[in-house]
């Protein structure tokens, strides 16, 4: 039997950027399916009473210093967006309507707005500076922001988010390898260890 990584994962967390640039040579390696899954993290941290570390203020210094050293050892560029954070509902609607709607465009999304939120830093909570990054990655803005309006797209976000928090999610990424749940993108040794 094939194993497979469902990756629940929000724009606004540069953990799950970091997940998200190491997750796909995990599964090459392993034969391992990678499976997104786009949830909404104020959602979740709602549902759960979680919140970000940056809200307490030496565990936020902390964490800026630990997710920085990941980026170093994974060799990727990283940094900290001035902005955050950042409200991503659209984005993540966005996400899970070209998931439905345009798989083929799926990877290409993730990789214009992962790499606008946590490479360039740009804001993109402002449709002025969203827009022109999606067309500059070959996507109508428009089509976009009516595909994250539809009534459909906003159901599939909120029952991801709502599965994801009965799995036991209450932070971005979390990773299932069956039903073993591994939180944290520092805990991608175990992922590859449950797909080996």
């Amino acid at each position: 039997m094939s194993k497979s990584v469902e990756f629940y994962f929000d724009f606004g967390s540069p953990t799950s950027y970091l997940a998200y640039t190491q997750l796909p040579a995990i599964c090459a390696e392993t034969g391992a399916e990678l499976v997104y899954r786009p949830v909404l993290l104020g959602g979740v941290f709602q549902a759960t009473g979680n919140s970000s570390p940056i809200a307490v203020p030496a565990k936020g210094r902390y964490t800026m210093i630990d997710i920085d050293r990941f980026a170093r050892r994974y060799g990727v560029p990283l940094k900290m967006n001035p902005h955050f954070p950042i409200n991503t509902l659209t984005l993540m609607r966005a996400a899970t309507g070209v998931q439905m709607r345009q798989p083929e465009r799926f990877e290409a999304l993730l990789a214009c707005v992962f790499k606008g939120m946590w490479v360039d830093a740009l804001n993109l909570g402002d449709p002025a500076v969203l827009g022109p990054l999606l067309a500059g990655a070959g996507f109508d803005p428009q089509a976009l922001l009516a595909l994250s309006a539809d009534q459909e797209v906003k159901d599939a976000l909120k029952a991801n988010t709502e599965a994801a928090i009965k799995r036991g999610m209450f932070g971005a990424p979390t990773m299932f390898v069956g039903n073993d749940m591994f939180f944290g993108q520092d805990r991608l040794d175990f992922v590859r260890e449950a797909l080996a």
